[in-house]
């Protein structure tokens, strides 16, 4: 049975507030756990006491039974101190795809086809 320490939603319509849980890989996002962690409230500011509330001790005993953590899980055992996250860099991500290239190509030729045809 795969762990995931991960993020299940709660919360209103346009109101998210998420509790950090410990759920079996395979079971659904908001469905059935095997443990509450914490919680997450993304309503508050960042420096808010209450925005991110997690018991360490569980959070630990988890992580040496072999849970894997989410990425946004992972920010948060980051910032307490029980995971070391790797930096991600994706240069490639603000770069438009590759039909988008094309037709920006094609603009731009055709762009300096008329300013030749008014140069002349």
């Amino acid at each position: 049975m795969s762990l995931k320490i991960r993020l299940a939603r709660a919360g209103a319509k346009k109101r998210p507030f998420y509790r950090i849980v410990i759920a079996d890989a395979r079971a659904p996002r908001d469905g059935r756990f095997i443990e509450r962690i914490g919680s997450f409230d993304p309503m508050l500011a960042k420096d808010h006491a209450n925005r991110v509330v997690l018991d360490v001790e569980r959070a630990k005993h988890w992580l040496s039974m072999g849970a894997q953590a989410t990425d946004r899980v992972e920010r948060f055992l980051d910032a307490a101190g029980l995971l070391k996250r790797e930096v991600r860099n994706n240069p490639k991500q603000a770069l438009p795809g590759k039909k988008a290239q094309e037709r920006a190509a094609e603009k731009a030729k055709k762009a300096e086809a008329a300013a030749a045809a008014v140069a002349e």
